[in-house]
């Protein structure tokens, strides 16, 4: 069931960066249809939207690590002052950082790729015709 519930959490948080990364190719098509105009070619453009995604979720994956940690740590000394008897220990294994980190580079890569190749995809001319 917990399962399911992150499921769903990494989709809807996946739809999500697609959008504003289709929000961010469309606000910058000039950008784009001038970098191409100058000579980048599809897998420049592909590259920089791919690597702007994966950086969107990895600062994204960061500060849901921080949060998790410091809730973490402060129920644990909560639950330790209610219970009184002994310290409940906080621990966070470097897997589970490590597979939250992948898991976000993940999301990044696949919900980002969709915007990344309809900025690729972009005509020079119609892009700088944009307005």
């Amino acid at each position: 069931m917990l399962g399911g519930t992150a499921t769903i959490a990494l989709i809807v948080g996946g739809v999500g960066i697609m959008n504003i990364m289709l929000v961010s190719v469309t606000e910058r098509t000039r950008e784009i249809g001038l970098r191409k105009a100058i000579g980048a070619k599809k897998r420049d453009i592909l590259f920089q939207f791919l690597v702007e995604a994966v950086i969107l979720c990895l600062v994204g994956g960061a500060i849901g690590i921080l949060a998790g940690l410091g809730l973490g740590k402060g129920l644990a000394s909560i639950i330790s002052a209610a219970i009184g008897e002994f310290e409940w220990p906080a621990t966070v294994s470097v897997r589970s950082v490590m597979m939250a980190v992948g898991a976000a580079s993940a999301i990044g890569m696949v919900f980002g790729l969709y915007p990344a190749r309809k900025a690729a995809k972009l005509q020079p001319v119609e892009a700088l015709r944009y307005e």
